[in-house]
């Protein structure tokens, strides 16, 4: 099966996904218009002023709702169309280089230790940050709530006490983040090192990938300019988590003012957006850090410089790659779910000895979720790696990559004789 043949899949699921949500709008806009004029005519609409008019649009206003789905997912349509149709050199690097992950991680079996590791130090690091963060809050008054039973009040006696304890919760926040990044650099080394260690010219030659130099780069070489990511990171979810608290009281003491839920709404959407965007700069930076050994600040400018320069590869990349884990993580989770139905009913016959078998699905359901998303975000590292590896390896040998795995060179000799044949044609 060729790569092209594995990607359509996504592709054509994101097309007819947003093919049908035009068409869900559409109907959903008609037969609210329908209703709508005969609500209009019962109630005397042409005969109301324009203050009742806007009052009534205003009460039904789920014309304007399908409407504008109809037309935003239609453009959407169009235009992820257009993206195929006219970037298809783009698409086809994408689909190149998300074969030659999956080659990665088939070949490179031990880069699925990584993760699981650095799993096990975060929850270390947990546990210690704990004990410091309650050692903190023990120096204050504890008392009990008067309202709540076994729930307990902290004041603070003073407010260097309350400092620390926001610099205990933004160190968690960094902390974190900085163990999170430590993992996904040893897993983009790696992917660069199996990248530039295989050249088009040895394809009998296959090398593998040096997960114990990421490992190196990770914790020897480059650890300032991942904490430096890190504390960028930890910096924006340290203003989310002050924000959604202050928001969260602004609520209550609004009384639940529709107004307010919305400006506290929008603004940790805003939040999120920005949290997305640092994440994805500094997955930028790495990734070029790992090509290129530069400091944090130079690799994430050239990082996002060659984002630019080759955008349309990027977005075709990261979107088929997120489709494939969706897809990866239901599968698994509704097979373990569906497997632990049949093992309880027809295997050990232990639903008739439990009230309710949604506890059991439910707790099987999450934990193999979390572990889904611990293992297939080394897809989305090892494709955002690579295809940074082949857009350095296309600029600087004139528009032709050179290093690379023979799979990757081989699906794309293909498609440039395809696309030269069709020129021809």
């Amino acid at each position: 099966v060729t790569g092209v043949q594995t990607c359509a899949l996504p592709i054509c699921l994101i097309q007819l996904g947003l093919i049908c949500g035009a068409a869900a709008g559409y109907m959903g806009w008609n037969e609210a218009k329908k209703q709508l004029d005969v609500v209009r005519a019962e109630n005397g609409y042409d005969g109301m002023s324009d203050v009742e008019k806007k009052a009534f649009d205003k009460e039904n206003s789920e014309v304007a709702v399908y409407l504008a789905l109809m037309i935003i997912a239609g453009l959407l349509a169009c235009l992820f169309m257009c993206a195929i149709i006219c970037g298809r050199k783009s698409l086809q690097t994408a689909i190149d280089v998300i074969d030659a992950s999956a080659d990665y991680i088939a070949h490179n079996k031990r880069v699925i230790l990584v993760p699981n590791m650095h799993f096990l130090i975060q929850i270390v690091v947990v546990i210690i940050w704990l004990f410091g963060f309650l050692a903190v809050m023990s120096l204050n008054d504890i008392e009990a709530s008067k309202i709540i039973p076994q729930k307990k009040d902290v004041k603070f006696k003073d407010k260097k006490f309350f400092y620390m304890a926001m610099y205990m919760i933004f160190g968690f926040f960094w902390l974190t983040a900085f163990v999170e990044y430590l993992s996904r650099f040893v897993v983009i080394v790696g992917a660069t090192t199996y990248y530039f260690n295989n050249h088009r010219d040895r394809k009998d030659e296959e090398a593998s990938a040096e997960i114990c130099y990421g490992f190196t780069c990770a914790y020897w070489y480059h650890p300032g300019s991942i904490a430096m990511g890190s504390f960028i990171i930890a910096v924006v979810r340290f203003i989310k988590f002050i924000f959604y608290h202050l928001a969260k009281q602004a609520v209550k003491r609004s009384g639940d003012n529709p107004a307010v839920k919305a400006l506290a709404a929008c603004g940790m959407c805003c939040l999120n957006c920005i949290e997305k965007v640092c994440d994805y700069l500094n997955e930028a930076a790495f990734c070029y850090m790992a090509v290129t050994g530069d400091h944090f600040f130079k690799a994430a400018w050239n990082g996002f410089l060659l984002n630019l320069k080759h955008g349309l590869a990027f977005a075709f990349a990261n979107t088929i790659a997120k489709v494939f884990m969706f897809i990866g993580k239901v599968g698994i989770t509704v097979t373990n779910c569906f497997t632990l139905y049949v093992l309880m009913k027809y295997v050990r016959g232990d639903t008739e000895e439990v009230s309710s078998i949604w506890g059991p699905v439910v707790v099987v359901g999450v934990v193999s979720y979390i572990a889904a998303s611990l293992f297939l975000s080394l897809f989305e590292e090892a494709v955002m790696a690579l295809l940074t590896c082949v857009c350095v390896d296309m600029d600087m040998n004139g528009g032709e990559p050179v290093y690379g795995p023979a799979t990757f060179h081989d699906n794309y000799a293909k498609a440039i004789k395809e696309d030269k044949g069709n020129d021809m044609e």
